[in-house]
């Protein structure tokens, strides 16, 4: 199965990023932090440049805290500042103007040695779509003026939002890539959400979100289908059977997939992290 996935306004997003970014003076890249680096446009390098950068891993609060601490430092050792957040908290958030000021803190000097006074950082918000960009700026701002919604493609359009008057931020829709080469990141990308549900079979990402919680967070599945240790002991394909038969789903595994999906979205399956640093690294081979 190839997931792919690239509606015709990301084309258009890609070409209008290029040409604000001569505009902004740093950007706030928003990762998933259950796949930081799967929901990671690796165009974006490419268009960022030298571009100052702060990694945002939104979403905290779903993931497996020990994994974010592991990418945190992965980001800093790539030379980037790095956070993690959850935006349904705003006072988390107050340290992404903080942390931005503090890397525009030589350019705002000259500024003000020029007498301008309060001279505002302008930054640009992008990522992939359903990361939380959205949701982070209206937090930022206090305002619902970036529209939000819990799936992918709902930001169409850029527009200024005012955090205060020393911060402003571009809100940019998200962009995916037009191909996956490595199939991995297109399953992380629809387990989590980023992706439209149209676009893939939920049987085969159903089955590798099983067979992911099985080899990696066992205890997260017996504690949330009543699983015994026999159970996980079983084939990932004789434990969909099984969870199917007893959720009431007869032998339609389809919808026991979805359910599964909808669980580990919804955070019904713990906190997890789907990655580790060099991880694609090691599906690409």
């Amino acid at each position: 199965m190839a997931i792919q996935w690239f509606p015709g306004h990301m084309a258009k997003a890609k070409k209008e990023v290029q040409e604000k970014l001569k505009q902004v003076d740093l950007v706030l890249e928003i990762v998933d932090a259950r796949t930081p680096e799967s929901s990671r446009n690796p165009m974006l390098n490419e268009i960022i440049g030298e571009k100052p950068r702060i990694m945002v891993l939104n979403k905290a609060d779903l993931a497996d805290p020990n994994k974010t601490a592991v990418w945190i430092q992965h980001y800093q050792d790539m030379g980037y500042a790095a956070m993690a957040i959850d935006a349904q908290h705003a006072r988390q958030l107050k340290q992404i103007p903080q942390l931005a000021r503090q890397l525009m803190a030589e350019k705002i000097a000259r500024k003000k040695a020029r007498g301008i006074k309060n001279p505002a950082v302008r930054a640009m918000c992008i990522g992939i779509p359903n990361v939380g960009k959205s949701t982070i700026l209206n937090r930022l701002v206090k305002k619902n003026i970036a529209i939000t919604g819990n799936k992918p493609g709902v930001t169409k359009n850029q527009q200024w939002l005012k955090a205060d008057d020393s911060f402003q931020v571009l809100d940019t829709p998200g962009i995916l890539w037009p191909k996956f080469e490595d199939q991995a990141i297109g399953l992380r990308l629809a387990l989590t959400g980023a992706i439209a549900d149209a676009v893939f079979q939920e049987d085969v990402v159903g089955m590798y979100g099983l067979e992911f919680f099985m080899a990696n967070y066992p205890n997260a599945l017996k504690q949330a289908y009543h699983l015994t240790a026999d159970d996980l002991n079983l084939p990932s394909s004789d434990l969909m059977v099984i969870l199917s038969q007893r959720n009431g789903f007869a032998d339609d595994y389809n919808r026991m997939a979805e359910r599964l999906i909808f669980d580990a979205r919804q955070g019904k399956l713990g906190r997890y992290t789907l990655e580790l640093p060099g991880d694609n690294d090691a599906d690409a081979e």
